[in-house]
């Protein structure tokens, strides 16, 4: 077998404590105490890790429960099923793509005739999963030893050791041109957290963009806060949202892709809004009876004024991506409400009125006010049968409270 593909690491590994603890975690008894934690409660840490440490080696024990910690964690990214048969690092459970969103991705490559991909930054590799899950051979790259032993013990546990080969190496380093296509995941965090310049990502976003553009088709998943004028003209740009919360960019490039479109897709509905070019600013004017708040992914794609265009309705404020319109309008990518009131920004007059209509659930929403939702709450004292969601925000420039409830 190739030794890239090897399931035993490396001898160099004795010297790296954290891959020797990663070693220990995949022998039987390893496995055993893996199997044993699943379901352990975190509260419960101390009584459990002096129970284990009796029959078990204190090291193999303080790690078995780390991994356990970044399973639970990782349930909401992958799933039960999968990641409790997986391994993660710290890094690689904040870092790595939700598989809905990685699923997504490899859809859109696989409906293309892509077959292989050279997946540069593969982390922990769920993105390198999902593309193996839709029948594409893959090239995972990632320059960390851990990090690499990680992804390839990952695709053993789930059964996709023959569709992906993972090498460790500098991937600026790695030749693309024997694949259909490359996805670069550049590092998005550093030692002090979280990195918004692009050209400090690692590798930077000119070198992964270069990268891309060498080949016949490529992604770039990028941190969907990008401002617009970082994405060069070659890229189709698609802002993608899971559950109503954005969870990254992805630049395409190449045969198959809209260049210059900007794009947003909201899963797991798969419904996706695209416009060529960005259309003109939209009317502003006053409220209506209906106001709609847009997914993120179509606020994070500039896309606002093409749902005005549709719904036939306005802006509250040039600023402000709420809209408002006279008549219901029912799409995807809005959340629609009936307004009731409209009244200046007062916390004594929202108190009354929330009073005097028994208002005990209040959901609280706000673009454009610095008044945080869980102090207003606090000091409406809520106490009512009633429900209703209140809008902080600004109308024509003003400071406003808009008052309604959910359509449908």
């Amino acid at each position: 077998m190739d030794r890239v593909n090897a399931t035993t690491p490396s001898a160099s590994s004795a010297d790296d404590p954290a891959r020797a603890a990663f070693a220990a975690l995949r022998t039987p008894e390893g496995e055993q105490l893996l199997a044993e934690l699943r379901d352990h409660d975190p509260a419960d840490e101390l009584a459990t890790a002096t129970r284990l440490r009796r029959a078990h080696p204190a090291e193999l024990v303080s790690a078995a429960l780390g991994q356990a910690r970044l399973r639970q964690r990782a349930v909401a990214k992958f799933g039960a099923e999968d990641a409790y048969r997986m391994y993660f690092t710290p890094n690689g459970v904040e870092q790595a793509t939700r598989t809905s969103v990685a699923a997504h991705r490899a859809a859109r490559f696989a409906g293309l005739g892509v077959r292989s991909v050279a997946d540069l930054c593969c982390g922990i590799g769920g993105d390198a999963i999902a593309l193996a899950r839709a029948g594409i051979s893959v090239l995972a790259v990632d320059r960390d030893p851990l990090t690499a032993e990680v992804a390839r013990a990952n695709a053993r546990a789930l059964g996709l050791a023959d569709l992906i080969e993972v090498r460790c190496a500098d991937v600026t380093e790695i030749d693309t041109a024997p694949y259909d296509a490359v996805f670069v995941d550049p590092a998005r965090r550093g030692g002090r957290g979280r990195i918004f310049d692009p050209e400090a990502y690692s590798p930077p976003l000119s070198w992964a963009t270069a990268a891309a553009l060498k080949a016949p088709r490529a992604a770039l998943k990028i941190a969907p806060g990008i401002p617009h004028e970082a994405i060069g003209p070659e890229a189709e740009a698609e802002w993608i949202s899971d559950g109503g919360d954005v969870k990254e960019a992805v630049l395409w490039y190449g045969e198959g892709f809209a260049p210059g479109a900007f794009r947003a897709t909201l899963l797991p509905s798969g419904a996706t809004l695209s416009a060529p070019a960005p259309l003109p600013a939209p009317p502003v004017g006053p409220v209506g009876r209906y106001l709609y708040e847009p997914d993120g992914a179509v606020i994070r794609a500039h896309l606002v004024a093409d749902l005005v265009e549709r719904c036939g309705g306005r802006l509250v404020d040039e600023t402000i991506a709420y809209i408002t319109s006279d008549e219901p309008y029912s799409s995807p990518y809005v959340t629609g409400y009936e307004i009731t009131d409209e009244l200046p920004f007062s916390m004594k007059r929202l108190k009354a009125l929330l009073r005097e209509r028994r208002i005990g659930v209040l959901t609280v929403k706000k673009r454009g006010s610095a008044v945080e939702p869980e102090e207003l709450r606090r000091r409406m004292k809520l106490s009512g049968p009633g429900s209703a969601t209140v809008f902080l925000t600004r109308v024509a420039g003003a400071p406003t409270m808009l008052i309604g409830h959910p359509l449908g």
